[in-house]
């Protein structure tokens, strides 16, 4: 990989790494749950780029089986928080 792709793979990171923490100041300051579920989603989804660029960038195919998973596991969990969050509405 030549360096400026390289140098690029790593600025992308770094910028949603910090987009990773305004979500998570998001999470824990948000007035709604559905805001903190939005943030929660936006997290993951962030995280998630991040492990695939970084498989991409070093080459290395676990980093994707892994961002996968990762991904199924996220919305099998929002899944269930908004299930919490409706019902929770409703009484």
């Amino acid at each position: 990989m030549s360096a400026w792709a390289s140098l690029c793979f790593v600025w992308t990171i770094r910028v949603l790494l910090v987009c990773s923490l305004f979500s998570v100041a998001r999470i824990m300051l948000g007035p709604r749950g559905s805001d903190r579920l939005t943030a929660l989603a936006l997290l993951t989804s962030l995280v998630l780029a991040s492990l695939v660029l970084f498989g991409v960038m070093e080459g290395r195919s676990p980093y994707l089986d892994v961002a996968l998973i990762y991904d199924i596991f996220g919305f099998l969990g929002l899944l269930g928080i908004a299930s919490f969050i409706r019902e929770k509405k409703e009484d």
